[in-house]
């Protein structure tokens, strides 16, 4: 009996936390990875969008990541499941969107998963909280990008934003 109960608190600990999700409409656009958020009650909530991470301020690349993610989600209604919060207290969420073309669709695109597959950002291979499937579909759409050269794969050789931090 006791054996069953340390399980049961065992398992209960080990399972994710549950997640939080948002609805608001995007007010800011920082760079091609990053928003801000705001609620019906009016609060802001920067948000990184999990499992992305897209070229730096002052990085080749940048400028048009942020353009990407500003079209899809500017002054635009989101959901946002986030799962935890970064070293810099962001949350990290999946942002879902309506995609521009379809007026019946709902909040149906993934935006991560829509900026690696126009190349305008890596998918990180380290990024806890994502679920295998999710894992699967940003790999493949960045082998995709790659293959077809689009958005920063055109460039010869593209440094990864965390290997452009390192390296400043």
């Amino acid at each position: 009996m006791r054996r069953a109960f340390l399980l049961a608190v065992l398992a209960l600990l080990a399972a994710p936390a549950p997640a939080q999700t948002l609805r608001g409409t995007v007010v800011g656009v920082a760079d091609g990875d990053s928003l801000t958020l705001r609620t019906a009650d009016r609060r802001l909530h920067q948000i990184r969008i999990a499992g992305i991470d897209a070229p730096e301020r002052g990085q080749q690349g940048a400028h048009r990541a942020k353009e990407s993610l500003a079209q899809m989600v500017y002054e635009r209604e989101v959901r946002a499941d986030c799962a935890m919060r970064d070293h810099a207290r962001w949350l990290t969420c999946k942002v879902w969107v309506q995609p521009v073309d379809c007026a019946s669709c709902g909040l149906t695109l993934d935006v991560g998963l829509a900026q690696i597959t126009v190349g305008r950002a890596w998918f990180r291979r380290d990024a806890s909280g994502q679920t295998p499937e999710d894992r699967g579909r940003y790999a493949s759409a960045e082998d995709e990008a790659r293959a077809r050269k689009r958005g920063l794969w055109r460039q010869p050789d593209p440094v990864p934003p965390w290997a452009w931090r390192a390296a400043r």
